[in-house]
């Protein structure tokens, strides 16, 4: 990356520094940082706000797991997309050089920002974009329920079937 200013640990913690810029681009540890006591969680949370307080566009390359607490929290009902990367091994390059190492699990481009269509054009050849602004402001994470204590259940959503019923039975 060609960044103006760069903060890296050890050197800069930038958990600590400023995020008043136009573009942010980060690449959050993934696992927990004892030495400064800080998880994904809280980068995560200063992307979202780096977005809401400044007004920065902020793309951040993360692990996908929809199921935490700090994608329901930072994401989902806060970004605006979300690229699921096709290669699920993404390599990483130390000094320029690929030294082999490579993310253990599926990665995704999240966006924080105003700009959905030129997210969705730089990163549509490299995953499967989706566009998630409906959710901006809802709570994320908590059974829905009809009023009746009884949760949602996709018969709900379904009014009429449109094409036949389908059975799969064993052939003797």
């Amino acid at each position: 990356m060609n960044a103006q200013v760069e903060y890296a640990l050890p050197k800069h913690d930038g958990l600590r520094e400023s995020w008043k810029f136009r573009t942010v681009y980060v690449n959050p540890p993934y696992g927990i940082d004892r030495q400064h006591g800080k998880t994904i969680k809280d980068w995560l949370r200063k992307c979202e706000e780096a977005n809401r307080v400044h007004g920065a566009q902020v793309i951040a390359l993360v692990p996908v797991a929809t199921n935490t607490g700090h994608w329901k929290k930072y994401i989902y009902g806060k970004a605006t997309a979300i690229c699921f990367l096709y290669d699920t091994r993404l390599r990483f390059l130390e000094n320029g050089k690929d030294t082999g190492k490579g993310a253990p699990m599926s990665c995704a481009m999240v966006y924080w920002g105003a700009d959905f269509d030129s997210f969705s054009k730089v990163f549509m050849p490299f995953g499967a974009v989706v566009n998630i602004e409906n959710l901006k402001g809802v709570a994320i994470g908590h059974a829905h329920n009809k009023g009746n204590g009884n949760q949602l259940a996709f018969r709900d959503f379904v009014e009429e079937p449109t094409v036949g019923h389908v059975r799969a039975t064993a052939s003797s």
